[in-house]
């Protein structure tokens, strides 16, 4: 027997719409002693997944608002348990206050992630799906959601089950030819293990090498702007983010801090970061703001190194080129286009030199075209991208004791040998959907949830 769970499920904020969610044995009848349908009918009495008119009211019996209920029974809901949901009024009184009622009427407190939690434990969901159901509330794009979706459909699943079947059943096979030898059973042979180990790591490799992608698809790609003072680094971010978001004057060293903006460009997701101009200076301030921008650069997938086309290169710009080069792409933005040009593009020694004007956003096309070109997404996202850090050093950490197995073959170990590396992948997959997760995963996983999901 489980207890009634209970919580709001609706961001802590006024809105149309607002929900009570209600989950156990018990939920249906906690609800109905808070829920009066317009009918008479008790929910107890009503179809699943249906909406019923009627009222809510609060811990006194007062009426709070009119509301619509529905009920889904185990095992069909997404806890697996019998559940019920309060659809109100977005009004934070009104559900502060009929989430007091169901206190009163015998439910509890839900904890973070404590309906989801309930949905693995009985089976409606791995746990990678579970991690997708945070990554779909968490994601700021449509290729993010569309990726998350796919995964909560049971995508990363599909590709790790077969594996772990593959080794289980290899290791079965030898503990069954050792165990039982009077049996009927065919021999274990280290081509068997062989070919096994070869196919895993090589469908391994191919779900670790989506990791890349996957992280710049959901966490966005830090990315740096350097340059020597008033080149139009802080006037690139604005015209990026399609506001003022920082400061622009012709004052040289007005960014003394790095300033960072989550944007969007083309169907990449940015962490850009404006750092100060990157010059010797006596102020100490500002040195350390220089000093900052160079280590920015060498945190940065990618760093936009602006030039100001008006005015000759000069020591300035060789110092900002240096810190460039540090991060792991670079490429060369050659500003005001819009006044006469004292540097091309051939005097820039990067792979990519995109002249352009902040002022006018001329040449902001041709930069979005250049990084989706460097950070491919391999779109349309459909799941099969691997975006989660714990699931990807699982996969590294498989991978890991693969090769060591394959190594160990190599050497003309025994069969026994060899399987512990073996059983050692099996466990580390089993981890990733949960068939063999330790208990502290889970209690990680779930910690991360917001309460009423």
């Amino acid at each position: 027997m489980s207890q009634v769970i209970a919580a709001i499920s609706t961001a802590p904020q006024p809105g149309a719409i607002g929900i009570l969610r209600l989950s156990g044995d018990g939920a249906i009848a906690v609800a109905d002693r808070v829920f009066t349908a317009v009918s008479g009918k008790p929910l107890a009495d009503t179809a699943d997944r249906r909406l019923v008119l009627g009222s809510l009211h609060d811990a006194q019996g007062r009426m709070l608002d009119q509301v619509l209920a529905t009920v889904s029974r185990a095992p069909h809901s997404y806890t697996g348990e019998d559940t019920a949901e309060l659809h109100c009024h977005g009004s934070l009184a009104v559900l502060a206050a009929g989430l007091q009622a169901l206190f009163a009427a015998g439910a509890h407190q839900a904890g973070p992630g404590e309906f989801t939690k309930r949905a693995f434990l009985n089976g409606c969901l791995d746990l990678s799906q579970a991690e997708a159901v945070i990554d779909l509330i968490e994601a700021d794009t449509a290729e993010a959601a569309a990726n998350a979706a796919g995964q909560l459909s049971g995508a990363v699943r599909s590709r790790i089950d077969p594996l772990y079947d593959r080794l289980a059943g290899l290791c079965a096979h030898f503990h069954a030819v050792l165990d039982y030898p009077d049996e009927d059973i065919d021999d274990f042979r280290n081509s068997e293990i062989t070919e096994a180990v070869s196919s895993a790591q090589a469908d391994l490799a191919a779900l670790a090498a989506t990791y890349r992608r996957g992280t710049v698809l959901k966490n966005g790609l830090d990315a740096v702007i350097l340059g020597k003072p008033n080149v139009g680094k802080s006037s690139l971010l604005n015209a990026l983010a399609g506001y003022d978001r920082v400061i622009v004057t012709d004052v040289a060293g007005t960014t003394r801090d790095a300033v960072t903006e989550v944007l969007k460009l083309g169907s990449i997701k940015l962490r850009l970061t404006d750092t100060a101009g990157i010059r010797d200076t006596d102020d100490q301030i500002e040195a350390m703001g220089v000093e900052r921008s160079r280590q920015a650069a060498k945190r940065a997938k990618l760093a936009l190194c602006v030039f100001d086309g008006s005015r000759p290169l000069d020591d300035a710009d060789q110092a900002a080129m240096a810190a460039a080069w540090e991060a792991e792409h670079a490429i060369a933005l050659l500003n005001k286009q819009d006044l006469p040009q004292q540097i091309s593009p051939a005097d820039l020694p990067f792979d990519w030199v995109i002249p352009l004007c902040t002022k006018t956003g001329a040449g902001l096309d041709s930069l979005e075209r250049v990084v989706e070109e460097l950070f491919p997404l391999d779109l349309p996202c459909d799941g099969t991208l691997l975006t989660n850090a714990r699931q990807a050093g699982a996969v590294f950490l498989a991978s890991e004791a693969l090769e060591r197995a394959a190594a160990a073959l190599r050497q003309g170990l025994t069969p026994d040998a060899v399987l512990v590396d073996v059983e050692e992948a099996m466990e580390l997959l089993g981890q990733i959907n949960g068939r063999t997760a330790r208990t502290e995963i889970t209690d990680q996983i779930f910690s991360r949830f917001c309460v009423g999901k």
